[in-house]
């Protein structure tokens, strides 16, 4: 019969999958505590990491209806929960794994497909969110400058060539009007 606490922890861990954009699977082993806690506050709020018992994850990974993970859930396994966007959790692990050989990324889940290592990676060298849409945004600008330009440049041609007449007009009438009073 199964214990109470292990039927909750599973309940919880499935509910995260499920209401998680996506999860990230590591090894911790050989991070101490403190470690672990800088690893928690680099991920921030973007994401939950968690310490559990690889059967209870698996239990958990098939109420939710997660596939393609089973290999990854062998030794100590920690899984990162991503609530905000998959690519700030991905550099926070990132980077804190160039820091500390220690934490070994194995793989993912995003948009009901496991991911690979190769794969968490790519998502970590991509712009986040915010500076995708500053740059959308740059484009977009830039884009209705040139097309302000572009209209703006046959009225402003009309002008100069009008104000190149007027000016030749001037220098007509000028030179016609001097001639017949020095003679």
């Amino acid at each position: 019969m199964a214990k109470p606490d292990k039927v909750a922890a599973v309940a919880e861990i499935a509910d995260r999958f499920r209401n998680s954009s996506a999860t990230v699977v590591t090894e911790y082993t050989g991070l101490s505590v403190a470690q672990l806690s800088q690893l928690r506050d680099a991920l921030g709020t973007s994401a939950k990491y968690r310490v559990a018992k690889n059967t209870l994850v698996q239990r958990a990974a098939q109420d939710a209806g997660v596939e393609g993970l089973d290999d990854l859930f062998v030794g100590p396994t920690a899984i990162a929960f991503v609530e905000g966007e998959p690519v700030d959790a991905a550099k926070a692990l990132r980077d804190f794994a160039k820091d500390n050989s220690a934490l070994v990324i194995k793989g993912g889940y995003m948009d009901g497909k496991a991911l690979t290592v190769d794969e968490i990676t790519r998502i970590a060298d991509l712009d986040s969110r915010e500076v995708l849409l500053a740059k959308a945004a740059g484009a977009f600008k830039a884009k209705l400058s040139q097309a302000a330009a572009l209209f703006q440049a046959p009225a402003s041609q009309v002008a100069r060539l009008a104000a190149a007449l007027e000016e030749k007009r001037k220098g007509e009438a000028g030179d016609g009007a001097e001639a017949p009073a020095e003679s």
